[in-house]
Formats: C-alpha cells, sequence, structure tokens
C-alpha cells in the first residue's frame, strides 16, 4: 500500500525513499570504500572519517531512484560507480567548504580540518575531486562527463560567489539565489539528470529530470537557511547561526534587509557588514527580529515552491515504486522544518 508522505515523519520519510534502493545503496557503499583507498596513510584517515561521518546521500539516491524509474527496474551499467562520483564530487565540496569557513563541526563531529589542519583538507578534497574524474570515464559517454565536469566548474564558481557576498549588505534575493543554483543545485541537477541518461530516458524525461533536481536543490538549501535561525545544534550536526556569525547574507537575513522596518534593515545591514565585531546579545536580538518581520516564513514558503515545482517535474515519468519516493522525497526536503 502507498504510504502518504504527509502523515508519517521525515525518518519514515527516508525509509520510503531508500527502500526501493536499499540494495543500490548496500553497492554504493562498497564502491565507495574500495575507490577511496590509496597508499598514502592520510587519505584513508580523512576519506573514512568522512565515510563514518555518514550523511543520507540524497544526490545517489536521486540517480538511483530515477534511474531505476525509467528502466523499469533493470540494472544499468556503472550506475553504483556513478553515484560514487557524485558523492566524491560532494565530499571534496564539503571539504573545502569547512576550510573556508572555520567550521569546527559537521553532521554533529570535528571536522577534517579541525582534527588535521586545512592544508591536509584541501588536498584530500583535491585526492576526492581527481578520483571522482577517473572514474566518471568509465561508461566511456562523453554526456556523462561533460554534465558532471560543467557541475563541477559551477560548483566552485558558486564558491567564489559566495565568498564575494560574504559581508556584502547590498546582496539581494536573485544575487543570493545565483549561489543556491551553482553551488547546491546543480550538483542535485547532476545527479538526477544522469540517472535518466544512463537510463535511456527520452529527452523531455532528462530534461524533467535535471528540472527535479534543480528544484529539489533549491528546497534543501532554503530550509538550511531557515535551520540556521531555528535549530539547536544537536538537530543540525552543526552550530546554529553559523551563517550568521560569518556574515552570510542567507535568504532570511535578505528578505529583513529588504522588507523589515527601518530599524530592522539597519540591524540586518549591521550584522551582515560587522558580524566579527558583535557579542551574543547582538546576535540574539538579530535572531528576534528576523523571527518577527516574516523572515522565516517567507524562507518557507519559497521551500514549499520549489519543492511543489519539483514535483511537477515528475508527471512525465511512469507510476512505479521509484516514482513514488521521488515524490517522497519532495516532501523530505521541506520535513526537517517539521
Amino acid at each position: 500500500m502507498k504510504i502518504s508522505p504527509s502523515k508519517i515523519s521525515a525518518s519514515e520519510q527516508l525509509q520510503a525513499i531508500l527502500a526501493p534502493i536499499a540494495e543500490d545503496m548496500k553497492a554504493l557503499d562498497a564502491v565507495v570504500v574500495r575507490s577511496l583507498s590509496s597508499d598514502v596513510a592520510l587519505i584513508n584517515q580523512i576519506a573514512n572519517h568522512l565515510i563514518q561521518a555518514g550523511g543520507k546521500r540524497i544526490r545517489p539516491a536521486l540517480l538511483f531512484l530515477i534511474s531505476k524509474a525509467l528502466s523499469g527496474g533493470r540494472d544499468v551499467k556503472f550506475t553504483h560507480e556513478l553515484a560514487a562520483v557524485v558523492e566524491f564530487i560532494h565530499s571534496a565540496t564539503l571539504l573545502h567548504d569547512d576550510v573556508v569557513d572555520d567550521s569546527k563541526l559537521r553532521r554533529g563531529r570535528k571536522t577534517a580540518n579541525a582534527i588535521w589542519g586545512n592544508a591536509a583538507s584541501v588536498l584530500v578534497g583535491d585526492f576526492l575531486y581527481s578520483r571522482a574524474f577517473q572514474m566518471m570515464i568509465l561508461p566511456g559517454e562523453i554526456r556523462v562527463m561533460e554534465v558532471l565536469s560543467n557541475a563541477t566548474n559551477l560548483i566552485a564558481e558558486g564558491e567564489v560567489l559566495q565568498l564575494l557576498n560574504l559581508h556584502d549588505a547590498d546582496v539581494d534575493e536573485q544575487r543570493y539565489r545565483q549561489v543556491i543554483l551553482y553551488k547546491t543545485a546543480k550538483l542535485f541537477e547532476a545527479s538526477a539528470e544522469l540517472g535518466a541518461f544512463i537510463s535511456n530516458g527520452t529527452p523531455e524525461q532528462i530534461q524533467s529530470a535535471a528540472d527535479f533536481g534543480t528544484q529539489i536543490g533549491v528546497a534543501f538549501q532554503l530550509v538550511d537557511d531557515w535551520l540556521d535561525y531555528t535549530a539547536k545544534a544537536e538537530d543540525m550536526g552543526k552550530n546554529a547561526g553559523d551563517d550568521l556569525r560569518e556574515g552570510k547574507p542567507t535568504l532570511p537575513l535578505i528578505y529583513m534587509l529588504q522588507n523589515g522596518s527601518p530599524s530592522q534593515q539597519q540591524l540586518a545591514r549591521e550584522a551582515i557588514e560587522h558580524s566579527e565585531e558583535f557579542s551574543e546579545e547582538f546576535f540574539n536580538r538579530v535572531f528576534q527580529e528576523i523571527q518577527s518581520c516574516g523572515a522565516l516564513q517567507y524562507t518557507l514558503d519559497q521551500a514549499q515552491l520549489a519543492s511543489n515545482q519539483a514535483r511537477e517535474c515528475l508527471k512525465t515519468f511512469p507510476n512505479c515504486a521509484a516514482t513514488d519516493a521521488l515524490h517522497i522525497v519532495c516532501d523530505y526536503s521541506l520535513a526537517r522544518s517539521f
């Protein structure tokens, strides 16, 4: 019997998403462990740290689900290897992100840079990128290499754009959404598009899959923005308020800057431009004003819109268990805010 995603918890939603691809996820784990093996001990240590840190591996899951939906459940060659490539690219960006942001906590554990230092983290991130590029040539398909190399390049551009936006109170929603599309949504898009391509989806299905990935990526990031102002550290696996303290103008702060009262706008500008100068008392004020000006509700509304748009993209997919799971992904992208 099909479970209505709105009637189940976030953890149950995740179980429902992964159920049709349980064997694929196990196979992915084996490929990851095998592919990260190196003669260099430090690479193995940091790689094992990343594996043990877990993560829900939503991006590879999208690739598997879309492939299964469009292939009629048949096994598709190199699916597990390409899912590992996606996971390696994502892991490399996390290593580099944590260095740039000087983060000490991720998924409730110390970051690699907090344990081994920035230099080691950056270099192992480079190893992950290069291993991903070694593996993406396995199918021998130019389209696969084009999708993944373009995604990797655009993610790097998104990282630079985010760096340029730091402490800039003139960043508007359009500029911020460009960062989301580049830095976060692009890898979701690539994962989904590859799942459709390697399964011989129609051109319409391949485009729908790519659009689905984009919108799901946007929804996930916007909920992350919301959580930075509402969640506890133990729930997020990182310190709440990190974006604010780093001077990152994310959507809740941008909304208050553009739509709040004059005093709220001034507060937002000060928070963005001089975040390193202020006390916890100041940040608590910012939190309270963001909560009172409608910024958090606006952010959730935008995440809901992206999730709805993702669901529309699935109209070209056949009715099957994998497609049902993709519909649940749309709900799950919002579930952390419940």
